[in-house]
């Protein structure tokens, strides 16, 4: 990259940021000491490259010369779907599990959350040159399953219709029986032994309903990831882990990691480091919790995939359970611990507040998707849709929540996604009606904002991986279709003087967005 050419020719590893304002430079850096010297020296020597160097106050500003500007547009054409790849995890190996639904329950915008955030940083990561592999951790044993469950039997047990049917009747059934397991308290005795029969496996038409209901879930969550761009290497479930879980808590109570405490056993974090707390990893009945599951699941991933590194996305309203779980994770096997990571995300709101949802008081992903497209109208289709939701979640820095607003990120006309796949349209649109016939040859009599910001793609995409943090590729490509539409407008492509240079401007915009949409996990319609 030129900006590793810049500080060999300053001669130390100095911060190099690119200027605000375009024409205070290319690069620049906070000068401390012999400035003006440093200057002088470089411009006595600067190569083809480096068209000057200024000193403006206490910074030193670094304009690059037309010629890297044109063979840099040569150079994105030649690379093509590979511009913007490096190979800094290169040989490294890397599981990243994200979504995590629970059968029998609806696939939410929380879990859409995760989906979205793990699939854009999956990409990025094997953009980096690493192999990645995706999981996703089913929670399939539990309170909610019984809820389900006894809901279904109420309505009148297996529903004969198709999937869209099913997956209602299902969160139908949900809703029932957790309202139900809230306001009677037969019901929920009802609810706590079919839980307990199902545990035990010892009532084969409760487990008839359980199987039917976790096939319908399982196969409505491939249906939506396919709609996600989402395709997943492994499917954890919760209730393989159980024995696993009370064998290491088990082991590791009898060499102090663990305490009993009233019947259960605890690990006590404030012990290990006094901004933690206890928490429970097997109840007074024997059972493990999700605590002793997870530990479980961790130490598998190792087994099944030996990664250099695990990392998993949740909410950020987990943060303090997994402080805990990586905490008491540490003592059982530091290696592994050392190689998971946490990383978390806000929460999906709605700028309306209210939104109507087919299945129960819960925001489904399937209604919100749908609720899109209806907005849409015409131009509606999953790809826009899809694009419309990742943009608004992706354009955040991670962390925070999201409001989403249903009119900025519908809009065509700029800060969304359907913009983003619009202007990539409108460039490859160009091209063809030129007949795709770009010479990359030739140059421009005037550089323009769009060349000054397609050579910094790459490192975009460099700083992405390392801070885990894809809202940095999101303004970027904000900003590049916004210089290309304002170029668009004023300059006529085809039949200009400079009509070999334009088509080979605008192949590589139509090259850089398409990369940069693909590793967000956002697909470019053919027309729009």
């Amino acid at each position: 990259m030129i900006a590793e050419e810049l500080k060999k020719l300053i001669g130390q590893d100095v911060k190099l940021e690119h200027p605000v304002n375009l024409t205070h430079g290319d690069y620049a850096f906070h000068a401390r000491g012999k400035a003006t010297e440093l200057v002088e020296k470089i411009n006595k020597e600067k190569p083809d490259w480096l068209e000057k160097v200024e000193v403006v106050g206490s910074f030193v500003n670094f304009f690059l010369s037309p010629k890297f500007f044109v063979e840099s547009i040569a150079e994105i054409n030649k690379e093509k779907e590979n511009f913007g790849r490096n190979f800094n995890l290169k040989d490294k190996k890397v599981i990243i599990e994200y979504t995590n639904t629970n059968v029998l329950k609806p696939l939410h915008i929380g879990h859409l959350m995760g989906n979205v955030i793990g699939e854009a940083l999956s990409r990025i990561i094997e953009g980096s040159g690493a192999e990645v592999k995706r999981d996703t951790y089913h929670g399939d044993v539990g309170l909610h399953i019984a809820k389900a469950v006894w809901g279904i039997k109420k309505l009148g047990g297996i529903l004969e219709a198709n999937l869209s049917g099913q997956v209602e009747y299902i969160g139908k059934a949900y809703a029932l029986g957790a309202e139900s397991y809230e306001s009677e308290s037969q019901f929920a005795e009802e609810i706590k032994e079919i839980n307990k029969k199902l545990y035990e496996n010892s009532d084969n038409d409760l487990a008839a309903l359980y199987t039917w209901g976790r096939r319908v879930s399982l196969e409505h969550f491939e249906e939506l990831y396919k709609k996600l761009w989402t395709k997943f290497d492994f499917d954890f479930f919760e209730s393989e882990v159980a024995g696993e879980a009370l064998a290491v808590v088990g082991e590791f109570l009898k060499k102090g990691v663990f305490k009993e405490s009233d019947g259960a056993v605890v690990f006590e974090g404030e012990k290990f480091e006094p901004s933690l707390h206890t928490r429970v990893f097997v109840t007074k009945q024997g059972v493990p919790t999700y605590e002793a599951k997870d530990i479980a699941h961790a130490l598998r991933k190792f087994k099944i995939y030996p990664a250099d590194q695990s990392i998993i996305i949740t909410a950020n309203e987990q943060d303090g359970y997994f402080k805990v779980v990586l905490r008491a994770l540490r003592e059982i096997s530091k290696d592994v611990a050392e190689r998971t990571k946490h990383l978390s995300h806000g929460m999906l709101k709605l700028a309306t507040g209210k939104m109507s949802s087919r299945t129960s008081e819960v925001i489904t992903a399937e209604s919100l998707l749908a609720n899109i497209r209806e907005k849409l109208g015409e131009r509606g289709s999953d790809e826009i849709a899809v694009a419309a939701l990742k943009y608004s979640i992706l354009r955040q820095s991670p962390g925070k929540d999201i409001i989403f607003d249903f009119d900025k990120s519908l809009s065509f006309e700029g800060d969304s996604g359907p913009y983003l796949q619009y202007t990539c349209v409108r460039a490859k649109s160009v091209l063809e009606k030129a007949g795709n016939k770009a010479v990359y040859g030739g140059s421009p009599s005037v550089i323009s904002s769009v060349e000054k910001l397609l050579y910094r793609f790459p490192e975009i995409v460099e700083r992405v991986a390392v801070d885990y943090a894809p809202n940095y590729l999101v303004t970027y490509l904000t900003d590049l279709a916004s210089a290309f539409n304002s170029y668009y407008a004023a300059n006529k492509i085809i039949g200009s003087k400079e009509e070999a240079y334009r088509l080979a401007l605008t192949t590589a915009v139509a090259q850089t967005l398409e990369n940069g949409l693909n590793l967000l996990g956002i697909k470019v319609p053919a027309k729009m």
